[in-house]
């Protein structure tokens, strides 16, 4: 008879400090959001003061955090708690890529409805119609779901003809092809505002009519039925390849009618003096730290003989203090652990950074980095997430530098980035005519000394964006 019981496990566990918690969630902001963080810590925290004028000058104070304990306050000023300003010129803030928006998509597209001489209830239909709009520009919504929700939502009855003319009227606003409900669509409202000319009208005769050949490279077909000869066909494929697929995507609501800026987290410049390279962390708008005065004073006294008030007061601020000094100890990890894997991750790729020459990339991992560093690689994910290191060939996610690797004919490693890039050159320099299969592509990649298999070659062209050979034949 088989007996039930309880069995005892010892099982070890690591639990997170919650330092250890705050730096984690650190490690993974971008400098801007960090920013923001702070300063989220100094309206939660009222111990904290980032006055940049304190009554005392703490100017030959440390960078380094210290920690001091309550009982050390002295009455005549702030503890200086931490200080994130480094040395640096007294220039303005570095320019980097802005990217700036100065009307919204659907603002834009509202302020030329505006004009059209509409009354309120047409106006008004036409802004849920331009609400209704994709990122893009296109309007994947069904008329007739529109309709129901003007009646239901804004309370307008309309019907299917009355917002079909609604929508003509937008899709006549600019840019050319916004409103439209298909790919095809959206390329016949660009060429219908385009000069009336032999090329135009032809492209509107494929795109309106054989559209599907088109884009199945069927050339053959499309010339039989148009009467058109390879030279009319040439110049409408030319014609169509340059219009945009896209309309809504020229201006980006993304970014909240307001200009942003990628900020590197990491700056790479070449020192004249030694002739090599330095990695700095530049902490632009990132305050000093201190202890507000008032909170220090208010701790000096002993908790013998103070009331319950008092000491409730007391135990406020040293809980309020600990947390200050969990934070600022977290700063100090992110700025440990992110500087240590990046300038890992810089020696790892000598050749690279010399002068960003993309085929000196070395293949890498996670796990490359995790090993020189001695970090966990789910510290190295989130260290590389969202970061950007500026350098004097572009600014550059750091996710950029890492890619698995093949060997070659030699067995020598290489990234599967200068793998791409040969087989781009390659599909590049193809006769368009007759580009090559699979297949030869495997061949010919063979031939520049690379072993790939043909999977393999199909996955590298997806990934590129680039379509299969038929696809890509030109007349």
């Amino acid at each position: 008879m088989n007996k039930q019981g309880l069995e005892a496990k010892q099982v070890q566990t690591q639990k997170l400090s919650p330092q250890q918690i705050q730096t984690i969630k650190l490690i993974e902001l971008p400098i801007q959001d960090l920013e923001l963080k702070i300063r989220q810590t100094f309206d939660e925290n009222p111990v904290l003061d980032d006055d940049p004028n304190p009554q005392e000058d703490n100017s030959s104070e440390s960078d380094e955090p210290k920690d001091i304990s309550l009982s050390e306050v002295k009455d005549d000023g702030d503890i200086p708690y931490y200080r994130t300003h480094i040395e640096r010129d007294k220039d303005e803030l570095p320019q980097y890529n802005t990217f700036s928006v100065k009307e919204s998509f659907s603002q834009s597209l509202i302020t030329q409805l505006g004009f059209r001489n509409l009354d309120d209830r047409r106006m008004a239909i036409g802004r849920f119609i331009i609400c209704s709009l994709d990122d893009d520009g296109y309007l994947r919504r069904d008329i007739d779901s529109i309709v129901d929700d003007l009646a239901f939502k804004s309370g307008i009855e309309t019907d299917y003809d009355e917002v079909l003319d609604i929508l003509e009227i937008i899709q006549d606003l600019e840019p050319a092809g916004v409103g439209a409900r298909d790919l095809q669509e959206c390329l016949l409202l660009q060429l219908q505002h385009s000069p009336d000319n032999e090329v135009n009208r032809n492209a509107i005769v494929v795109i309106e009519n054989y559209f599907k050949e088109f884009a199945g490279k069927h050339h053959s077909r499309i010339m039989a039925r148009t009467g058109m000869d390879e030279r009319q066909l040439k110049e409408v494929t030319r014609r169509i390849m340059k219009l945009n697929p896209a309309p809504g995507g020229q201006i980006d609501d993304s970014y909240n009618d307001r200009a942003r800026q990628v900020i590197p987290d990491f700056k790479l410049r070449y020192d004249d003096i030694t002739g090599g390279q330095v990695l700095e962390m530049p902490r632009f708008r990132i305050p000093e730290i201190r202890v507000r005065k008032e909170y220090s004073e208010m701790v000096k006294a002993s908790e013998a003989g103070a009331d319950r008030a008092q000491k409730e007061a007391i135990a406020f601020v040293k809980q309020k203090y600990n947390s200050a000094k969990w934070f600022v100890e977290a700063l100090k990890q992110r700025q440990n652990t992110l500087m240590k894997t990046m300038q890992a991750i810089l020696d790892y790729q000598p050749e690279y950074f010399k002068d960003g020459d993309e085929s000196k990339l070395r293949p890498m991992v996670l796990k490359d980095i995790a090993e020189k560093t001695g970090f966990d690689i789910s510290t190295i994910s989130r260290v590389v997430n969202s970061k950007y290191i500026e350098t004097s060939f572009g600014i550059m996610p750091l996710k950029y530098f890492f890619s698995e690797g093949l060997a070659n004919q030699d067995g020598e490693e290489v990234s599967t980035r200068e793998l791409k890039t040969a087989l781009k050159d390659i599909i590049d320099a193809e006769d368009k005519r007759r580009p090559l299969t699979d297949e030869q592509l495997v061949d010919m990649m063979t031939k520049r000394g690379y072993k790939v298999a043909r999977r393999t070659v199909a996955k590298y062209r997806d990934q590129l964006g680039i379509p299969t050979a038929r696809l890509r034949k030109d007349l």
